[in-house]
């Protein structure tokens, strides 16, 4: 008899069906942080990847100087730096403008406003090649290549070196089911990053 009691003392409860239905309410909480989690690092490199290809951009233009066809090789440029798994395709828009030195703003409208087209619509010769970029050509430069003042002592209407501006427009659009687990609207995100450097001088 007193076995028996000892018995049922130390017998234990099933656990078995608690710890599924725990089971069924952590599972789905884990699998969104984990989605979300995949989402934002898509997102992040997107981001960074448009960061630094403004950087180095900004860089290009101020090295190009007024060469003509500086444009060209600052898109292609941009092109090759947005890489995997972020997408040039998802570049919607490149301006290249005049800054100003101190906020980094538009100066004015000098600014040339390239647009992401589905088929190469924009073609340049660049180290001796003719590339073709999916890019519309402005309608209006307002800050042609060759007016851009690379001399210490000024140029007409400018009185030093210009300060050059590079601004990529990036499209990001959903890469995992996040938007319907929590019933987001819309395509994505767009994120804008800008960077803009001093002309190198030339004398």
């Amino acid at each position: 008899m007193i076995r028996l009691l000892r018995r049922t003392i130390i017998r234990r409860p099933n656990s078995k069906g608690q710890a599924l239905v725990e089971f069924a309410f952590v599972f789905p909480l884990f699998m969104v942080l984990l989605v979300g989690v995949i989402e934002y690092g898509f997102l992040m490199n997107a981001t960074l990847a448009s960061s630094y290809a403004t950087r180095d951009a900004s860089l290009i233009a101020a090295e190009a100087g007024n060469a003509s066809g500086a444009d060209c090789a600052i898109l292609k440029k941009i092109e090759d730096d947005v890489n995997g798994p972020s997408d040039p395709a998802n570049i919607s828009q490149v301006q290249i403008y005049w800054a100003d030195p101190v906020t980094g703003a538009v100066k004015g409208s000098n600014v040339d406003t390239y647009t992401r087209s589905a088929t190469p619509s924009f073609s340049c010769p660049l180290g001796g090649v003719l590339i073709h970029l999916n890019y519309v050509s402005p309608g209006s430069i307002g800050y042609l290549d060759t007016s851009r003042c690379n001399v210490v002592n000024g140029c007409p209407g400018h009185t030093g070196l210009d300060t050059i501006g590079v601004q990529v427009t990036y499209n990001y659009t959903w890469r995992t089911p996040l938007k319907n687990l929590l019933n987001f609207a819309g395509p994505g995100w767009t994120v804008v990053k800008s960077n803009s450097m001093e002309m190198e001088p030339v004398q």
